[in-house]
């Protein structure tokens, strides 16, 4: 199937030819028809399987095709609202790319600098609006949002959106928006409270869903250094002093865990620096520029803050913790040896992660290679399972207090 077999309109199959694309991936096939017919959709969906397409396209499409949008002011007509900075300019890229040859207008909010740009793009006017849930209330607050007119809503990573703690956003926003319009919802997961929000926002919803990535690319070498919580450090010294080793992107699970290893790095004389969602953006989008001229060697982010990032040709990505999701895993390796280019994963894993590394190993169908030069090797033992269930308990507990501190701090 190709794209214009999806009956797509020749502005946006014209900006799709620009850039070699051809065939639809599998989210793309199943949603663009029903968006297209104006179904609201339930979509479970990775970032990486074309998601912003699947939804940009078709809202694109039902814009610039609705006679009503020509007349009088440009008002905004579809919100997109997503959890991350970096996810937010993305998709605001790809739509103005993929909307280039349409008579559109696109503008992209977010937290974490100035309004003024911000507040002048929307005064010109917008029919296509990207935005982080806390700027764009904020903005609504100060007047200078409506959304009694929007046609079309997307909420895209809601399950991030919640680990977040924007639930009560989300609540907000949907008080403010039109009863009558087509909404569509995107998730990684869809435990309980996913559904139960998706219930609130969606009319009939068509399902679809897409396997989740389960397979690195071929030209990827996997390997795992088993060691212990309190030789990490001294490993990824020992990893970093081959050369070759030039550009790493280094996934922390923890924004207070991304500091101090960056902190350590600097320590030891390595280029180094932080990426998460505690950072101003102008220092996120200075780093990441810095990281691409290849001034810092090693970019340190969690997984939140590095969706979003795209960077050619990275051969080398290190797992300093071993995510809990394996296909988690899949993704943050899957950032190395694209497009044919050959790629190393690194895994660094201790005790209490013997068990997240056996379910990467499960999901991906292959064994990952134990690396023998391993001169801090795993000697602790795994706490037991009484153990285990008092540490989750308390490391809950500790979740739950910060969001109730940063709800409460607002």
């Amino acid at each position: 199937m190709t794209f214009k077999e999806l009956n797509l309109i020749e502005p946006l199959l014209k900006a799709l030819q620009e850039k070699n694309y051809v065939e639809p991936t599998a989210i793309q096939k199943k949603a663009i028809p029903q968006v297209l017919a104006k179904r609201d959709i339930l979509g479970s969906a990775q970032t990486g399987t074309g998601k912003t397409a699947a939804f940009a396209l078709p809202i694109l499409q039902l814009l610039h095709t609705d006679p009503s949008v020509e007349k009088g002011r440009v008002r905004i007509k579809s919100l997109i609202v997503t959890p991350t900075r970096e996810l937010a300019i993305q998709i605001h890229e790809n739509l103005e790319f993929y909307g280039k040859y349409t008579r559109l207008k696109h503008a992209v909010i977010f937290g974490g600098v100035k309004q003024g740009s911000q507040v002048s793009a929307l005064n010109r006017g917008v029919d296509v609006l990207v935005a982080t849930p806390g700027r764009l209330l904020d903005l609504i607050n100060q007047g200078y949002i409506k959304l009694d007119q929007i046609k079309i809503f997307v909420l895209d990573e809601a399950d991030r959106m919640l680990d977040m703690g924007f639930i009560n956003d989300i609540k907000k926003l949907l008080k403010l928006l039109p009863a009558k319009r087509q909404s569509l919802f995107f998730s990684a997961t869809m435990p309980d409270n996913i559904v139960g929000l998706a219930n609130e926002i969606l009319t009939d919803p068509i399902k679809i869903e897409v396997s989740p990535v389960s397979s690195a690319a071929e030209t990827l070498q996997q390997k795992v250094y088993f060691t212990n919580k309190s030789t990490k450090k001294d490993l990824l010294f020992h990893i970093l002093k081959d050369k070759k080793i030039d550009q790493v992107l280094l996934f922390s699970r923890t924004k207070h865990g991304a500091d101090k290893i960056t902190k350590n790095l600097k320590g030891a004389g390595i280029e180094a620096a932080a990426i998460h969602g505690n950072k101003a953006q102008n220092h996120r989008q200075k780093v990441l520029s810095q990281f691409k001229d290849g001034s810092i060697r090693v970019l340190v982010a969690t997984d939140i803050a590095a969706r979003g990032i795209d960077i050619d040709k990275l051969q080398y990505v290190i797992n300093y913790d071993i995510p809990e999701d394996p296909e988690t895993y899949v993704h943050r390796i899957g950032r190395s040896g694209r497009a044919g280019e050959s790629g190393t994963a690194i895994s660094l894993c201790e005790p209490e992660e013997n068990g997240d590394v056996r379910a990467i190993e499960n999901l991906i169908r292959q064994k990952i290679n134990v690396e023998d030069n391993n001169p801090f090797p795993q000697t602790d033992k795994p706490m037991t399972a009484q153990e285990k269930k008092e540490h989750n308990k308390e490391k809950q507990r500790k979740k739950q207090a910060f969001f109730a501190n940063r709800r409460n701090s607002r």
